[in-house]
């Protein structure tokens, strides 16, 4: 009984950790046009410094996911989880009292590097802690109340200023460090810990064997599809509203895309655990969102309202969130498993920015709608030859290490 206590506690923690820390990864995107403008920015000028800081913030994301992770192995999943909570807490808020485009750059590197670590050390602290054919529901109630954040992001962005905005998002990961009691590490990780002969978070023994490369990197790209459509049908909604001739708010874009985002993660949780198997849940997603992608650059959108809907569909075909990166979790041994689950998805996130830059590059070749047609099918292709690839890891027995 009292075991099954500590787990429900750790999973309140969990996703509240990552409720905060999707709330402080969007709100950027929310607030971008309001702080810059308040730094004095518009127009074209404006466009170039909303693009250079949200690239900024994700490469934070890519360093953070490697340090984050390799500590994760080393010093404790717990460790990182309140310490990425810490930095981007404290980061959000510094945010709102920048006064030049240098503080702002600064300031959203730190949020990135923060970011980084809670998802991965979340998941991974309940993927080790739950019964192997249970632990898919503790993921998904992690990602889908996760996912909400957004939501309330947008909520606030649209009812408050850009300081307020940020404000907020601080001080809930700084509350959220009282809970700090409530987790504990998992009894696989405690094991760990005594064994000293067991190389613990070596990010290089990815790349030892021609097998565990092929398995690393179809994990990330399993997630590509999912950050084409936050980073370039949803950030850059007001690009395509204006294509169709509708004035869009990027907020509602946001807002819209993680409420589906979170009915997603809760329906493909669900019927991961029914179907007893992640792979084929994936696959359905995949070919949900390459429809809905469809429907979104080539139906013609008669209304804001339509827009609205089609934001949200394809919010519900990215839900698979949650699998991707507990697919991530359960393919490597305990004693890497944190640099995995951590790398993996900010690695994904940090690959929009070569996406961007993909769909920028071909705008003037092709046109705006075409270039996001190829640069989201290449992702898709990606995403299901990957999917095939990677091993079914429904139910297997995660108490393993990696032997180098």
């Amino acid at each position: 009984m009292e075991h099954k206590k500590n787990v429900y506690m750790l999973i309140a923690v969990a996703a509240l950790g990552y409720f905060v820390d999707i709330y402080d990864l969007i709100v950027f995107n929310v607030v971008k046009n309001e702080s810059l403008q308040a730094l004095g920015f518009s127009g074209a000028e404006l466009q170039n410094q909303e693009i250079y800081l949200f690239n900024l913030q994700m490469t934070g994301m890519l360093i953070g996911g490697l340090i984050w992770g390799i500590l994760g192995d080393i010093k404790g999943r717990v460790s990182v989880l309140f310490g990425s909570i810490f930095l981007y807490s404290v980061a959000n808020i510094a945010n709102a009292f920048v006064s030049t485009i240098d503080q702002y750059a600064f300031w959203r590197l730190v949020a990135g590097l923060g970011l980084a670590g809670e998802l991965g050390a979340g998941i991974t602290l309940v993927s080790e802690t739950m019964d192997k054919n249970k632990r898919g529901y503790g993921t998904m109630i992690i990602v889908t109340f996760g996912a909400l954040g957004a939501v309330v992001a947008s909520l606030v962005g649209k009812s408050f200023g850009w300081q307020t905005t940020y404000i907020v998002g601080g001080a809930m990961g700084l509350a959220l460090l009282l809970l700090r009691a409530g987790a504990y590490e998992s009894g696989m990780y405690q094991q760990l810990k005594t064994s000293s002969h067991v190389k613990k978070g070596n990010f290089l023994s990815l790349f030892s064997s021609s097998k565990n490369i092929a398995k690393y990197l179809s994990c990330i790209a399993i997630g590509l599809p999912i950050w084409f459509v936050i980073g370039v049908l949803v950030n850059l909604s007001n690009r395509f509203g204006d294509a169709f001739g509708l004035s869009i708010n990027v907020a509602d874009s946001v807002m819209y895309a993680y409420l589906g985002l979170s009915v997603g993660d809760l329906f493909s949780g669900l019927m991961s655990q029914l179907m007893k198997s992640r792979r084929k849940v994936v696959f359905i997603n995949i070919v949900l969102l390459f429809i809905f992608m469809l429907l979104y650059l080539f139906y013609p959108i008669a209304s804001v309202g339509y827009y609205k809907l089609l934001c949200f569909l394809l919010g519900a075909a990215t839900g698979y969130w949650a699998l991707f990166v507990t697919i991530a979790s359960e393919q490597f041994g305990t004693n890497i498993r944190s640099t995995v689950t951590n790398t993996v998805p900010n690695f994904v996130r940090g690959a929009v920015v070569p996406i961007t830059l993909s769909f920028k590059a071909l705008v003037p070749q092709v046109g705006l709608l075409a270039s996001a047609m190829i640069v989201g099918s290449v992702c898709c292709l990606l995403a299901a030859f990957a999917t095939w690839h990677v091993e079914e890891s429904f139910s297997k027995d995660l108490n393993y290490y990696e032997i180098e």
